[in-house]
């Protein structure tokens, strides 16, 4: 036999294996990924929303960390590249509080009547519709997360009625005024079997047969042992990925609700108890390669009153936690906790900024760097350099200066389609 039909046969013979693999590990999707999600009460969320928690978030970083090096000593840290950071994060909280923001029909919202729900989602809806066709004003603050959507109730027997109406009536109120974007997200809580994602995506067919809407996605938020665990042995949020036919953008972590069902006692619960770690490997293990993006929970502990010092240094370290372990999104539940978030976000990107430039420079035979790195090690660092952009951590000529690439370049070399929203 010759090479060309022994090749040939493999081609045959793995034609069904190779197509699984295209299909269920598609790679990155070429879109950004937010450094967090706010959830905010549906009855909380007004078309002021994204501004008033950027003048909070700007107020309490004014009054408890009122300088680079205030901020410093509060969060134990070297003031090293604070300074540039400090005023990175303020302009930030200007310019971009929120990056991804999910009204909340469910445990922020509690069990209302059906007309109180109702009215609640028809306004919030609106609400929505105002800040996307408000835009950014002339100074470049934006009254529109660039990720929104709502946080509806499960689909378990006792709630399964109510979360399909409130989807229902959200979607139809934003399609008929024009306020459906590319940005739209809906969070599916508490989910317990395949079977719901599955049912998940009928519902959002039939949304966009009835009011013409574009594909609607969403995210799977696993807080249940039987997302992590099925009755059989099986890890089901693999199977959750491909049951969602495409739509499926993200899994994120519920803290709590995820701990007290382990039997986790209150005090205890938390982002880096070993449960939580555990559950989290799972779901980076399933999204890997598949597009979907890892989110993990929140803190409880908020900065508030003569707590703000303590509950920062606490949410700091949480997320430079998350950060280093690859999950680079999380929950931020209250305007406070933003300063912290960024904070954390930019030392991050920038402290580790001249490493890679330097070692992706190396990469591209332009100098050297101490390190052999290989092709996929070079991947992540271009990837490491473009999440930095995307939250306004590094900026294009900074990339360009260091490394000689434009975001082009650091996409092809992420091995990522260049991104269309920065």
């Amino acid at each position: 036999m010759s090479l060309e039909d022994l090749v040939g046969e493999l081609d045959r013979r793995l034609a069904d294996a190779d197509a699984a693999l295209a299909a269920d590990y598609p790679g990155d999707r070429g879109v950004r990924q937010p450094v967090h999600t706010v959830y905010v009460p549906a009855d909380k969320y007004d078309v002021n929303t994204v501004g008033a928690w950027g003048a909070e978030a700007t107020a309490v970083l004014s009054e408890y960390g009122g300088s680079a090096e205030v901020l410093a000593d509060v969060l134990e840290l070297p003031p090293g590249l604070m300074g540039e950071v400090f005023e990175r994060v303020r302009a930030k909280l200007a310019r971009e509080p929120i990056e991804d923001l999910r009204i909340d029909f469910e445990d922020g919202y509690g069990t209302r009547s059906d007309e109180e729900e109702d009215a609640a989602v028809v306004a919030a809806a609106r609400a929505l519709t105002r800040s996307v066709r408000a835009g950014a004003s002339a100074d470049g603050a934006s009254a529109v997360a660039p990720y929104h959507g709502l946080r509806i109730k499960s689909l378990e027997a006792p709630t399964r009625r109510r979360g399909v109406r409130t989807l229902d009536l959200f979607v139809r109120e934003l399609t008929a005024a024009g306020g459906l974007t590319d940005g739209f997200v809906v969070t599916l809580p508490k989910v317990t079997s395949v079977e719901q994602v599955e049912a998940m995506v009928v519902v959002l067919e039939a949304l966009e047969v009835e009011y013409g809407a574009s594909e609607l996605k969403f995210e799977i938020q696993v807080e249940t042992p039987q997302a992590i665990l099925g009755s059989d042995g099986t890890a089901l949020i693999a199977r959750m990925i491909k049951a969602g036919a495409g739509r499926v953008t993200g899994l994120h972590y519920g803290t709590y609700d995820y701990s007290a069902s382990l039997g986790v006692a209150a005090a205890y619960q938390s982002m880096e108890h070993p449960v939580a770690d555990h559950a989290k490997d799972v779901m980076q293990l399933a999204a890997a390669g598949t597009g979907v993006f890892v989110s993990d929970g929140s803190t409880n502990v908020l900065p508030i009153g003569d707590a703000v010092h303590a509950a920062w240094r606490l949410h700091y370290r949480l997320v430079r936690r998350s950060l280093a372990r690859g999950i680079y999104q999380g929950w931020d539940m209250h305007p406070a906790q933003l300063p912290t978030r960024f904070v954390a976000t930019y030392l991050f990107y920038r402290e580790g900024l001249e490493t890679a430039a330097t070692r992706l420079r190396a990469y591209l035979g332009q100098g050297e760097s101490g390190y052999l790195d290989e092709p996929a090690t070079a991947a992540a660092l271009a990837g490491f350099v473009l999440r930095g952009l995307d939250c306004g951590a590094v900026d294009p000529a900074e990339v360009d200066k260091l490394i000689g690439v434009d975001i082009a370049g650091l996409a092809k070399l992420a091995r990522r389609p260049l991104r269309s929203e920065r």
